[in-house]
């Protein structure tokens, strides 16, 4: 049993890195693409793009060295992520500064949200990329507060209706990028933090 339990941690930590190492190329191409987009309309935004890009990249190598010693390999159709991203970081540059913040909270909000129950599932299971992505939580909660601190009219319908379609698209990105595995991988990973809250309750 201990052993069945054991083989379905593992790999439901291969889809962990392997879902972060698809998001964090998705977010490569946003950033990049806002980036050309601010350079020619919005300059002041320049600085704080180039300095999450440069996160979002060292973020993606973290996560790809970390595939060979729990037998993940990154997703097969990765051009998905890259023009599903670039195309989203395009529009939403188009639209403005708070296009730009508002895309930058929806992505960093999910990808916080993952992360925490990530977290929770490693913390007595793989103590090193439990490490590894405490630190990027805290670089990726950098990048969400510096845009919720921008957004002009955060509950406004314009704001809510363009965060809630940047986080379904992030969603169906995900899943079709990894063939389900996203699916199966927050799955588990509720199941294991329901199971830690009735241990707690008990």
């Amino acid at each position: 049993m201990n052993q069945e339990m054991d083989l379905a941690a593992a790999k439901t930590i291969r889809r962990i890195v392997k879902v972060n190492h698809a998001g964090e190329y998705g977010a490569i191409r946003i950033y990049r693409a806002q980036i050309w987009v601010a350079r020619r309309l919005y300059p002041d935004t320049v600085a704080f793009l180039e300095e999450t890009l440069a996160h979002e990249i060292d973020h993606c190598q973290l996560f790809r060295d970390a595939m060979p010693a729990r037998q993940a390999r990154p997703c097969r159709v990765m051009a998905l992520w890259g023009n599903g991203g670039f195309l989203l970081g395009f529009v939403t540059a188009l639209m403005g500064r708070q296009g730009i913040w508002i895309c930058t909270a929806a992505v960093e909000g999910a990808v916080h949200h993952h992360l925490d129950d990530q977290l929770l599932f490693l913390k007595n299971r793989d103590p090193e990329l439990h490490t590894l992505i405490a630190t990027i939580q805290d670089q990726e909660l950098g990048h969400l507060n510096h845009a919720l601190e921008r957004l002009s009219t955060p509950t406004g319908f314009w704001s809510k209706a363009l965060h809630q379609i940047i986080t379904l698209s992030t969603n169906i990105v995900m899943w079709l990028s990894t063939w389900g595995d996203s699916t199966r991988m927050a799955r588990e990973l509720k199941a294991s933090r329901q199971k830690t809250n009735n241990q707690k309750a008990a």
